[in-house]
């Protein structure tokens, strides 16, 4: 699931529609409004978004609402500080070495 979660993320457009949700549930055409691309790129951004558990969809009537799912992200930020602090680790032992050597 993170593989799909760092791919999701990694377009602007995907980042800005997760941004967009963050402030709350909103119709599909309403997400799309603010870009200079047609609905049908859009929607494919969103499925995106949805294949990686990121954004779940609750069709009323015609109409069809998206929302944030934010676990996904959380386990994106705990991956990473996981990284970062294996990583300062490892180098702050590099660090050492390269002083005592």
């Amino acid at each position: 699931m993170l593989d799909e979660t760092l791919i999701a993320i990694a377009d602007p457009t995907r980042r800005a529609i997760l941004s967009r949700l963050a402030e709350g549930e909103a119709r599909v055409t309403d997400v799309a409004r603010p870009f200079a691309i047609s609905l049908n790129s859009v929607s494919k951004h969103i499925r995106m978004l949805e294949r990686a558990k990121l954004v779940r969809r609750r069709i009323e009537g015609r109409e069809h609402f998206l929302a944030l799912t934010p676990a996904p992200l959380d386990e994106a930020a705990d991956w990473i500080a996981e990284q970062k602090t294996l990583w300062a680790w490892r180098l702050g032992e590099l660090e050492k070495a390269l002083k005592d050597g």
